[in-house]
């Protein structure tokens, strides 16, 4: 009989120290915040949490990817848009240079204002970024990813905007210059064609530029959109449901003072008591 009691006794301490872990427990996921207090109290929730961690974690750097692509791609389009102005400018000089009316003085100072288009055309294409790079890659375009499968260049490089049938927007200047200084006719006419084509060819550069900045939109949209799906399903997963773990913690507190109190009352009796 008394080892009977004994062994109820043993339970019973067994069952109030199981319902004082649940307490506290539950209080550590109400102040955590977290319902996943370690990785065994639920192995395939903890994976998918991981999993979502590292997906976060990528789509944190490839959205970093887009903001920086984006502001090259804006600083691009002005360097473009500038390119294109001083082109135009250049051709319309050309044309003046081939009338008729022009004097030698005159298209003496054409030739100087070609050159001095020249000149910014090469400053244009050696602009630097923030960071001190080119902007325009002197070799290939500098290639990012944005997402787990797509990358691209935003930015064109160097060779792409600024040379046009092997030669430099800024040669083809100034053979124009040379051509209007020396009042040559046939020289001037080629290079008010090749000024055109120039002309045409920025415009086709920046236009592919301006579809690169709507595709970085586009893929920061979705990455947006992504972020805010698993940061939802995240949360499910992982995040402490207060409403239910209060109400948790006030169950098991009343369990435990109820089986606290029966405990104490019952072993006030003494061994008569037990055993009459």
């Amino acid at each position: 009989m008394i080892n009977a009691v004994g062994n109820r006794m043993t339970r019973e301490i067994a069952r109030q120290q199981k319902l004082a872990d649940q307490l506290e427990r539950t209080q550590m996921q109400i102040s955590g915040g977290k319902k996943l207090l370690r990785m065994s109290d639920d192995p395939v929730a903890a994976r998918r949490i991981a999993t979502i961690g590292t997906t976060q974690a990528s789509m944190t750097a490839w959205s970093a990817n887009i903001n920086a692509a984006e502001a090259l791609v804006s600083q691009a389009d002005g360097v473009m848009k500038s390119a294109s102005n001083l082109m135009t400018r250049a051709r319309e000089l050309a044309l003046a240079a081939a009338s008729d009316s022009m004097s030698a003085a005159d298209r003496a100072t054409i030739a100087a204002e070609l050159g001095t288009i020249a000149d910014e055309i090469d400053g244009l294409a050696a602009t630097r970024d923030s960071n001190g790079e080119p902007l325009f890659a002197a070799g290939s375009a500098r290639v990012m990813r944005f997402d787990s499968d797509i990358s691209f260049a935003p930015v064109p490089s160097a060779g792409d905007v600024f040379v046009v049938g092997g030669n430099s927007l800024s040669t083809g200047l100034r053979d124009a210059a040379a051509a209007v200084a020396a009042g040559n006719k046939p020289a001037m006419g080629a290079s008010i064609d090749a000024l055109a084509t120039a002309i045409g060819h920025v415009a086709d550069q920046h236009a592919a530029l301006g579809l690169a900045g709507g595709r970085l939109e586009r893929i920061g949209d979705g990455l947006t959109a992504r972020g805010i799906t698993l940061k939802d399903e995240r949360s499910a997963v992982e995040d402490t449901d207060l409403s239910v773990a209060i109400a948790e913690l006030n169950a098991h507190d009343l369990t435990l003072s109820a089986a606290q109190a029966a405990f104490a009352k019952i072993n006030r009796q003494t061994l008569f008591d037990i055993l009459n």
